[in-house]
């Protein structure tokens, strides 16, 4: 890996040698004046959405001839590290070169084609960025997925997805190999390594092969870009689809009014590629020309993070609440962040002692948002605007959002209720296109002149949102998002469950975590507490995504039920929370 870093920096030594010099030697310029009159003229209802959009073609691309023009300051588009002192830097030039050389390993060595599907399972590296970018220039539709998938995860997501192609790295392909014979659409298998594999084309000697030249595939706006597994409260996990628009424009104010990105910007999100994110953060900061820096941070380490902020001149930051509650538990007063001047998070409730303990050490605001995989941001707190502690904002754009009761009438302020996107008489272009597959979960997604997020809140007379809660069983633990069904699943394999329920629990540390209520088999009855507690959480490990296993398990004699028998997880999760 190290021969390959080295070889990359070497490859883009030309077009780095100007980020050497001191930053804002050049004045900054705004979103290219196109894309931006594009996104508020559709957001007024001035015109409609375009008819084709292509992300690296009419974004990516146009930052490269604005700093071949000079137009932008010698900051880098993108920069990685690993933390053991390799780099890789990235001018927009540069990006798009590879990311062409990407796009026709992905077209002329893989055979995809537009409308194709590929799965990325990748942990922070360069690759991550380049593929997503090769398959916006080739219409190819990504699919990422976190590494800590098991063979049982990559089985489900690549039969659903009926995904062509897959990239991963060297610790993932073994899993792949383990039930690539179950997955007939799987034709190519890319591995990001610097040794080779079996049945597998290594992706790193393919692109110093590749030519650099590539013309990008015209899409249309409503063309599919991506989808995302997310998970609910029954069955599988559910593949959400976004337009190139919809992802491609739909981040342009995200990046300009939340995140408060200009060219001169570097913005660190700590979050994991197979989330959205990852994705959020891509757009957010391309759009705006901003610089997205990578640390590969195999762990979430506080110290790490807190040594980056210092040595790297990082000017925006973005963690999910649980990172941040890790950060001011250390001593804040050793460090000197060398540029952070903006702080976002998002995921999950933001705890108002965080963001006071924050604000106290470093002087430094953190600005709420909300949103969901089927979205863009929902609500944020800006720059410049009143915060309400414990709030997670006002409606963004170019949403509008609302309080309804369960018939989709809006509620007054004060009132609980679901939280809700009006998509009637017209949709909002940054809006999920639907679940792929699943005609019946898309309609039950909307009610009357609205899509239904499934979160409860309340609004306030000043149009501050206040979140309660799900309305299903989602359990949301340090913003991963947990299906209680997929944990009650992996439970039912074990021979000592004989029926188990699985809900929320609060946790000081990541918000909230998987609890399971468990009846035991007759013939486990007398087993030591605390042992068969320890394996049944490996079992869950094991047989499902290590993230997703109980932390806490209470053996009953019975569940809660229904007098048709259905379990009420209502109940045990009120238990939990003391509501």
């Amino acid at each position: 890996m190290r021969l390959w870093l080295r070889g990359l920096a070497l490859q883009a030594l030309r077009s780095s040698r100007r980020f050497s010099g001191s930053q804002g030697q050049l004045p900054p310029l705004p979103v290219p004046q196109k894309i931006v009159a594009t996104w508020e003229a559709i957001n007024l209802g001035r015109q409609p959405m375009p008819e084709y959009f292509n992300f690296a073609h009419d974004v990516l691309d146009v930052w490269t001839q604005q700093e071949k023009a000079g137009h932008r300051p010698p900051n880098p588009a993108f920069w990685w590290v690993s933390g053991k002192g390799a780099e890789v830097k990235w001018s927009f030039e540069e990006l798009g070169k590879q990311s062409r050389k990407a796009a026709n390993i992905l077209g002329e060595v893989c055979g995809l084609q537009p409308g194709d599907r590929m799965m990325l399972v990748l942990p922070r590296l360069p690759e991550w960025w380049l593929v997503t970018m090769a398959c916006v220039r080739t219409g190819v539709i990504m699919i990422p997925g976190i590494s800590q998938l098991t063979e049982k995860d990559l089985k489900y997501r690549l039969q659903m997805s009926k995904a062509k192609s897959i990239i991963t790295s060297g610790s993932l392909a073994p899993k792949v190999d383990a039930i690539s014979a179950d997955c007939p659409s799987l034709q190519t298998k890319l591995l990001v390594s610097d040794s080779s594999r079996p049945g597998w084309m290594n992706f790193r000697e393919l692109l110093g092969e590749a030519s650099t030249e590539h013309t990008c595939v015209r899409t249309k706006s409503r063309d599919p870009l991506a989808i995302y597994f997310t998970s609910g409260t029954t069955g599988s996990p559910k593949m959400v689809e976004h337009s190139q628009c919809s992802y491609g424009l739909g981040f342009v104010a995200c990046g300009r009014q939340w995140a408060a990105l200009t060219t001169k910007d570097i913005f660190w999100n700590t979050s994991d590629t197979g989330w959205v994110k990852a994705s959020w953060t891509l757009f957010s900061a391309w759009s705006n020309g901003a610089c997205i820096f990578v640390h590969e941070l195999p762990q979430a380490d506080a110290k790490v993070i807190l040594n980056t902020l210092t040595k790297f001149p990082i000017t925006t930051l973005c963690c999910v609440p649980t990172l941040f509650r890790l950060l001011v538990q250390e001593d804040l007063t050793r460090y000197r962040f060398q540029s952070l001047k903006h702080c976002v998070t998002g995921g999950e409730a933001l705890n108002p002692d965080v963001r006071d303990k924050w604000k106290l050490h470093t002087g430094l605001e953190l600005y709420e948002g909300y949103g969901q995989s089927e979205t863009v941001p929902i609500c944020a707190n800006c720059k410049g605007e009143e915060i309400k502690t414990g709030s997670m904002g006002k409606a963004f754009p170019p949403y509008d959002v609302q309080v309804v009761d369960d018939e989709g009438n809006v509620l007054p302020p004060g009132e609980e209720g679901n939280v809700a996107i009006r998509i009637r008489p017209n949709r909002p272009f940054c809006l999920f296109n639907y679940y792929v597959d699943n005609p019946e979960k898309t309609a039950a997604s909307e009610l009357g002149d609205f899509y239904i997020t499934g979160d409860r809140a309340h609004m306030d007379k000043d149009g501050h949102f206040w979140f309660v809660g799900r309305s299903d069983d989602v359990i949301n633990s340090a913003s991963y998002r947990i299906g209680p069904v997929e944990v009650e699943s992996a439970l039912a394999e074990h021979p000592a469950v004989l029926e188990s329920a699985v809900v929320s629990s609060p946790d000081p540390t990541r918000g909230e975590v998987v609890k399971a209520f468990i009846v035991l088999s007759p013939a486990y009855s007398s087993h030591d507490p605390e042992a068969l507690t320890r394996e049944l959480q490996e079992h869950v490990k094991r047989v499902t995504a290590p993230y997703k296993y109980p932390r806490k398990v209470a053996f009953v004699s019975e569940l809660p039920k229904t007098v048709s028998g259905k379990i009420q997880r209502s109940k045990l999760r009120k238990q939990e929370w003391g509501r």
